[in-house]
């Protein structure tokens, strides 16, 4: 992440994407698929790293291996297979959505993963319970804790998808958009722009 400052002075927190270049390595069609669909490739990847239905593949697209296939479907032109996008497809105060896989946390209790207050004050002999949960609910019947209940337990690593964020610059030449606010994700992994 970083900022930048707008035409009004204000400072505006940012995050810098790398968006491109994108080959489109298969176009699905309601006829052959059943739906319609632009499949995207990215990221260079070792041939020798690429399974043979995978090289066959990028073979017929007339391109070398990828690391990363998404497919988007509702694309608003025609693309032909072996086509390459950049970052030209934004404009500046374009609207657009990010999904990718937050940080994950580890196990975590329910004060951290579920925002409870935990139980509260010290005092009339309470110990040691300030972080944890209270009562499940119910005793001899159902004699179980319900499904869904919110526990302990792994926090993060989930897909997330972030909303109307506004492009703020992008840059052709070295293929890269400045969105205002944060995306989901550590430093250097994928996400998935979506007009």
């Amino acid at each position: 992440m970083t900022s930048i400052f707008d035409a009004d002075g204000k400072q505006v927190p940012c995050t810098v994407i790398e968006a491109g270049p994108c080959v489109v390595t298969q176009v699905k069609t309601l006829e052959k698929d059943g739906y319609t669909a632009v499949q995207l490739a990215y990221d260079e990847k070792k041939e020798k790293k690429t399974t043979a239905a995978l090289a066959g593949h990028f073979k017929k697209a007339g391109t070398t291996p990828k690391r990363r296939l998404v497919e988007f479907r509702y694309f608003e032109e025609d693309k032909q297979q072996g086509e390459t996008l950049t970052v030209e497809l934004f404009n500046e105060g374009d609207f657009i959505d990010v999904v990718g896989t937050s940080k994950g946390k580890g196990f975590q209790g329910v004060v951290k993963r579920h925002n409870f207050s935990g139980v509260g004050g010290q005092t009339h002999g309470q110990h040691n319970r300030l972080r944890a949960p209270g009562s499940l609910g119910a005793s001899s019947f159902p004699s179980r804790v319900f499904k869904g209940m919110r526990m302990a337990g792994r926090t993060g690593g989930d897909r997330v998808k972030i909303q109307n964020l506004r492009v703020v610059k992008v840059y052709p030449e070295q293929n890269v958009l400045v969105v205002s606010g944060s995306v989901p994700g550590a430093k250097g992994s994928y996400v998935i722009i979506e007009k």
